[in-house]
């Protein structure tokens, strides 16, 4: 959730991105988008935990709801810079020293998700429980593979195609999506929603894939300098990925236990996005615990829509947002923040409070989160993906 591919403390100047060889400012509708993505992160992560919380404000494992369209938001997002930041470093220091730089940024974002995920009191219920082998599989293949390792993962199978053309990564794309459609058959959705896994699981990446190589995409697009036609494009690209995203769900009917019901045309459809199901679930439903291709194919297009609204009001126009700004230029302090904030404020809220009390911890919550990712920005302290 930054402008490069792995994490590393920094302390630097603002110095101009730079791709394919040519000087650019910052890209202010990344930056804006990045931050709408990380305030929304805050708000679902913490309310989720709510029950008063509406559905569409949770994260489900049988259909997508608006909290479970953040996360490939990053993921696009990770794909943009990802591509913009490649670009520019395989022009100044070769592909060898790219791709190097690339490999360590990754292992300190998968040692930062170790320290984050299994660290702690994780790390000591592991060490106190019985019996052990259970808890190693547990830690080693649930608790490390959340958000930083899921990216640290993703980032290093596409760096052979992230410099590519268009059709290569679009290729690339469709076949990480075949296998895992292949593994998912064969047995890997059984294993990663009864074990169960946290978004995708230890090959979560090969669907992660899918809103990676679309923000990549996407760049290419508003690299072209062209803001208009690439606001046009990026709403009609989104609205076919998320189609495609939901054409892939409808599938659900068609394959065991379902079966669609002869004669019914309707009955080939399934219940759109933000709308719980009817149905038993299989690999072909919209799920963020499995990393289904329908998932993370439909918010790959949402994720392209959204940010093409960013570049018609930011790139083309000029607007932006001070709060936007900040998370968005600090996108991994905000997200390592707003863990360590949230373990300190859930214990001194109930989960069964009444709406009141949430908002008003929810307020204080943000509060807190967006202050210290500020006095970081006044320090010129930066967090690098």
């Amino acid at each position: 959730m930054g402008n490069e591919p792995a994490a590393v403390p920094e302390r630097e100047a603002r110095e101009p991105d730079v791709a394919q060889g040519a000087a650019a400012t910052r890209i202010v509708s990344l930056d804006q988008f990045r931050g709408y993505t990380v305030l929304g992160m805050f708000v679902v992560n913490f309310i989720g935990y709510f029950a008063v919380t509406p559905a569409i404000l949770k994260h489900h494992n049988t259909y997508c709801s608006l909290a479970d369209t953040i996360m490939p938001q990053f993921f696009f997002a990770v794909g943009f810079a990802f591509r913009m930041t490649f670009l520019r470093r395989l022009a100044r220091q070769g592909r060898a020293g790219a791709c190097l730089r690339v490999v360590r940024r990754a292992l300190g974002l998968v040692a930062l998700g170790a320290l984050l995920y299994v660290g702690g009191s994780a790390w000591d219920a592991w060490r106190d429980a019985e019996p052990w082998p259970q808890d190693v599989l547990r830690l080693l293949l649930r608790d490390l593979f959340q958000t930083l390792v899921h990216i640290a993962a993703t980032t290093l199978w596409v760096m052979p195609v992230i410099a590519a053309g268009a059709r290569a990564r679009i290729g690339f794309a469709l076949g990480s999506a075949g296998l895992h459609l292949a593994l998912s058959h064969a047995f890997y959705y059984r294993w990663v929603t009864t074990f169960p896994g946290i978004d995708g699981g230890p090959l979560g990446f090969l669907s992660w894939t899918v809103p990676v190589l679309a923000g990549s995409l996407a760049y290419d697009l508003v690299a072209a300098g062209h803001p208009a036609r690439a606001v046009r494009r990026l709403a009609a690209w989104g609205l076919g990925l998320m189609l495609l995203g939901y054409a892939l769900a409808c599938v659900n009917l068609v394959t065991e236990p379902n079966s669609p019901a002869p004669g019914d045309p309707g009955s080939l459809l399934v219940e759109p996005p933000f709308v719980p199901p009817t149905r038993p679930v299989n690999l072909w439903t919209m799920n963020q615990r499995a990393g289904s291709l329908s998932y993370l194919t439909f918010g790959a297009g949402l994720s392209m829509a959204l940010y093409g609204l960013f570049v018609w009001a930011c790139d083309a126009g000029r607007f932006q947002l001070p709060v936007f700004r900040t998370l968005g230029t600090n996108a991994l302090a905000a997200y390592v923040l707003h863990i360590l904030v949230d373990q300190v404020v859930k214990p001194y809220t109930p989960k069964d409070w009444p709406v009141a009390c949430v908002l008003a911890a929810l307020a204080i919550f943000l509060a807190i989160c967006y202050l210290g990712v500020r006095l970081l920005e006044w320090r010129g302290l930066y967090l690098r993906l």
